[in-house]
C-alpha cells in the first residue's frame, strides 16, 4: 500500500509500505477514504518538535472497515466509520468518566499512519464511530464534515465543554486555525450569546463569522486584552477557549477572563511550565487536554453533523490527492489553506 512518511523538517514523501494486519483481537483494518493534515503535524514538519525520520504520519480519517479481530462485535467488515485519533477502550475508569482521550488501555507508541491507504486501528469495538449507511449516501461537503469528527471538531468542542460554555455566555476563542474555528462552532452549538474570535487573517475571520462569531479581534497581547475589556465593559469573558498552546495565547486567555470564568485549554502546550498564581487570585478555572473524541461523537457531534446543525467541513479550504502529500503540508505551513484535505480514495 501507499503511505505518507516524514523524511525531515520540510520534507514529506509517499512510500510503499506493508499492508497492516490484525495483531490483536481488538483490532480492525480500515481502508482509508479521506484523511487530512492537522495543525499539530506542523510542529515536527517545521522542526519545532522531533520525529523519527521514516515514520508514518497522520491521525484523522474516515474509511471502510475491511477486517476485524475476534473480539470486535459492534463493528463489522463493510461499515463506514470515523477513525478518531483516540483509541478508547470504553470500559476503563477514564473512558467511563467520559475522558476516552486518556484511556488507560490505549496502545502506546503513537497512532500515526492515517495518511495512507490502510490503517490498523486498536480498540476498534468501542473507539470507532459508525456512520449510518454508505459513503455514496453523503455529499462531498458532508463527508468533509464527518472527517472533522476524527479530531478537529471534537477538539474544538472539548475546549467549549471544558470551559463550561452556557446559554447566553460571552466566549473568547483564542486561535483561528481549524480547531479554533471549530471552537467557535462549538460555542455557538452550546448557546453562547456572544463569541469573540481572535483572528488576524481575513479568510479565517470570514469563516469564524459564518460559524457564529459576533466579534473579531485582530490584535494580540495587551492590545487584545484591552479590546476584550472594552467590549465587556471591564468584566471579561465568561468562558475562554484556548486553541493555540503558545505562552502568549495562554497568558491572554487568563487576562481576558472574568472572575470565576473557566479557560478550556486544548492547544498543545508549547511551553512546559505555566505560572498558575494569576488563576488563584481571580478564582479562574483551568481545564482541558486531550479531546474525548468518541464520547463527543457518539453523544453530540455525529447527530449535529447529520442533522445539519453544524458544517465543520468548511475548514477544508484546499484538497489534495495522497500523492500530493508534500503540497498538502506546504499549504498548511504557508497558511494558504486553513486545513488540507487528502483524498485517498475517490
Amino acid at each position: 500500500m501507499k503511505a505518507a512518511i516524514f523524511v525531515k523538517p520540510g520534507q514529506m514523501e509517499l512510500t510503499d509500505a506493508p499492508m497492516p494486519t490484525i495483531e490483536k483481537p481488538t483490532d480492525a483494518i480500515i481502508r482509508i477514504v479521506r484523511a487530512c493534515v492537522c495543525g499539530s503535524d506542523l510542529w515536527w514538519y517545521r522542526g519545532i518538535s522531533t520525529r523519527e525520520s521514516g515514520s508514518f504520519v497522520g491521525h484523522e480519517a474516515i474509511g471502510i472497515v475491511e477486517e476485524v479481530g475476534s473480539e470486535v462485535t459492534h463493528i463489522k467488515a463493510g461499515d463506514f466509520v470515523i477513525a478518531p485519533f483516540t483509541h478508547g477502550c470504553g470500559h476503563c475508569a477514564a473512558c467511563k468518566a467520559g475522558f476516552d482521550g486518556n484511556c488507560m488501555n490505549m496502545e502506546s507508541g503513537g497512532n500515526g499512519g492515517y495518511q495512507g491507504e490502510y490503517l490498523r486501528f486498536t480498540n476498534a469495538d468501542w473507539a470507532l464511530v459508525k456512520i449510518p449507511g454508505a459513503i455514496s449516501d453523503y455529499s462531498d461537503g458532508m463527508l468533509n464534515s464527518l472527517l472533522t469528527l476524527a479530531d478537529v471538531m471534537a477538539t474544538g468542542y472539548h475546549a467549549a465543554a471544558s470551559a463550561e460554555v452556557q446559554q447566553g455566555d460571552t466566549v473568547v476563542v483564542m486561535g483561528d486555525g481549524a480547531v479554533g474555528l471549530c471552537g467557535v462552532l462549538s460555542a455557538q452549538l452550546l448557546g453562547a450569546g456572544r463569541i469573540i474570535a481572535m483572528s488576524r487573517h481575513e479568510d479565517r475571520q470570514t469563516l469564524a463569522t459564518e460559524f457564529g462569531a459576533t466579534d473579531v479581534i485582530a490584535e494580540r497581547g495587551d492590545e487584545a486584552v484591552e479590546k476584550v475589556m472594552e467590549m465587556t465593559e471591564g468584566a471579561g469573558a465568561d468562558a475562554i477557549l484556548e486553541c493555540v498552546g503558545s505562552e502568549q495565547s495562554v497568558d491572554t486567555a487568563v487576562k481576558v477572563a472574568r472572575a470565576g470564568a473557566v479557560v478550556g485549554r486544548v492547544g498543545v502546550p508549547q511551553k512546559a511550565e505555566m505560572n498558575t498564581n494569576s488563576l488563584f487570585w481571580r478564582n479562574i478555572g483551568l481545564r482541558g487536554g486531550i479531546a474525548s473524541v468518541t464520547t463527543y461523537d457518539k453523544n453530540v457531534l455525529l447527530d449535529a453533523v447529520l442533522q445539519g446543525k453544524i458544517e465543520p467541513g468548511k475548514v477544508f479550504t484546499q484538497r489534495f490527492k495522497l500523492e500530493q502529500i508534500q503540497q498538502a503540508y506546504e499549504a498548511m505551513d504557508q497558511r494558504t489553506a486553513i486545513k488540507s484535505l487528502l483524498i485517498v480514495e475517490d
